[in-house]
């Protein structure tokens, strides 16, 4: 196996818990219209783009009845932004990033979320300034389970894809660095451990479980 020269983050459920508040918001809205928003509704879409109106539209579906699109969005939203409240980084997530900066290793970032949206909890989480390359759904036409946003970032990187390993927590987007060529660890998050993964090098429970240098070793090891 090549050597590692570049470690590339997802961000939403990996460096910081936004799918499992989003989940939990939106199956509560759900459930006040008596409906279920269930984990096999969220593996669809979780890591991608779910499209315009997905989530008011599949509660139509649900409930065989059209709702006030605009006001079941404004609820769940809403009730994201209370449920994530002072939230901090995923264990473990600040050690591999001072880790890696200790290994001379590059760091870039590529997520299937908008620039504003990633841009303004690294700011809220302190961690804005580790990120020099970052690569979001502004730059593609494609979003992740494509591997249009680890091309992009790599390139950025000036990283071959066999140097590198993407972190992530989500099905669509270990396949979108599958598919990309690169070294793939998942580390699932609450709601996203239950889904079926596809091919993958290493499976953490979280950053905490193994220090970066020792995932690093495994990795270069196969």
């Amino acid at each position: 196996m090549a050597k590692i020269q570049a470690v590339v983050f997802d961000f939403d459920g990996l460096i910081v818990d936004t799918e499992v508040q989003w989940y939990n918001a939106v199956r509560e809205i759900y459930a006040e219209y008596g409906a279920d928003f269930t984990l096999e509704i969220f593996g669809s879409i979780v890591g991608t783009h779910s499209g315009p109106d997905f989530i008011e539209r599949k509660l139509e579906e649900l409930i065989g009845r059209p709702v006030d699109r605009p006001a079941v969005k404004a609820a769940y939203q809403a009730r994201q932004r209370e449920l994530s409240k002072g939230q901090q980084p995923r264990p473990g997530v600040e050690d591999y990033i001072r880790a890696a900066k200790d290994l001379g290793l590059k760091i870039g970032l590529a997520s299937s979320s908008h620039r504003d949206w990633i841009d303004r909890h690294l700011e809220e989480l302190g961690l804005r300034h580790h990120f020099v390359h970052i690569r979001t759904a502004d730059d593609v036409e494609k979003v992740k389970p494509d591997p249009a946003l680890y091309l992009r970032v790599l390139e950025d990187l000036g990283v071959e894809p066999q140097h590198a390993i993407a972190f992530e927590d989500s099905p669509n987007g270990a396949l979108a660095a599958h598919r990309a060529g690169m070294n793939v660890v998942i580390v699932p998050n609450l709601v996203t451990s239950p889904l079926p993964f596809g091919e993958h090098h290493l499976r953490l429970t979280s950053m905490a479980e193994m220090e970066l240098e020792k995932v690093i070793e495994q990795i270069e090891g196969l």
